[in-house]
């Protein structure tokens, strides 16, 4: 059977998309949702598109939603991605807060990162860490909290493995060496050292982030562009709420807040540019 999607169910499906996940997809990108669906569409015996937005719209099951959005989002990663951010977590952000540990300022250091897609973000910021000197400071006193939509993705990033084309993907071969095992038919698992560092949970950006906590460092990276404006205004806003005072925001390298938050202090560190919550004033002793 050849699916065709008409221009009201594209309609239909891409607002279904951007109320679950926030995700806004221009008519340029309709091309995504009948090459990406129609596998689904099939499987779930429907008719046409419509049909399946239909289904999807009234259903429960939690398994069809996520297997819409495992198909739409866009897990697009690979490791140390442009680079200057971890450069400047090293060399500027972490020196800082194990500094503040030494000088009892400081009990631990919290980071997010906050779509982490198959895992690369979240084991690059912790071979980061365990490469920036002063590591055995934070022996306790560090957590990793990374977070997905895509529960597929989620599983891949939780198993450590990758293929030779995901492990090339801006991994050098020093360490792909000390960091991952080679297995049969060259797949690479990584070792339990880094592995342990991180904790994945699926959320969806959407939710209140109270459950969460407050973050020291929050990556979110190279994702907003996806999102409707006005999403945009609230979740930075969220963000910035979730950092602690003084705590700092990463985003893609070709991603800015101005036209979305005033609240972020833009700070510089070589070609990375991020953004830090203020630190509020203590209030005044009369």
């Amino acid at each position: 059977m050849q699916l065709q999607l008409k221009e009201d169910e594209f309609n239909l499906l891409r607002l279904y998309v951007e109320q679950e996940c926030g995700i806004s997809v221009t008519d340029e990108k309709r091309y995504l949702f009948e090459t990406r669906l129609t596998d689904l569409v099939k499987k779930y015996n429907c008719k046409s598109f419509g049909e399946f937005y239909l289904k999807a719209r009234n259903t429960q099951d939690a398994l069809l939603k996520g297997q819409i959005i495992d198909a739409i989002t866009t897990n697009e990663t690979l490791w140390f991605r442009d680079e200057s951010p971890f450069i400047t977590l090293k060399e500027q952000i972490l020196p800082a807060f194990i500094n503040e540990i030494k000088e009892g300022k400081r009990n631990q250091i919290k980071i997010w990162s906050a779509a982490s897609s198959t895992g690369q973000e979240p084991y690059s910021i912790a071979i980061t860490i365990r490469e920036t000197p002063g590591f055995d400071t934070l022996n306790g006193r560090l957590s990793i909290v990374a977070s997905d939509i895509s529960d597929a993705a989620l599983k891949t990033a939780r198993e450590g493995r990758y293929d030779s084309v995901a492990i090339a993907r801006g991994l050098s071969p020093q360490q792909r060496e000390k960091y991952f095992k080679e297995e049969p038919n060259r797949t690479y698992v990584l070792k339990d050292e880094i592995r342990t560092m991180v904790r994945f949970q699926q959320f969806n950006l959407q939710q209140p982030f109270d459950s969460l906590g407050k973050f020291d460092v929050i990556f979110l990276r190279n994702v907003a562009i996806y999102f409707a404006h006005d999403f945009k205004v609230k979740l930075f806003q969220k963000l910035y709420q979730s950092l602690n005072p003084g705590g700092f925001l990463l985003l893609g390298s070709s991603e800015h807040l101005q036209a979305y938050n005033q609240d972020f202090q833009p700070q510089h560190h070589g070609r990375c540019i991020y953004y830090q919550r203020k630190v509020e004033n203590p209030p005044r002793m009369s």
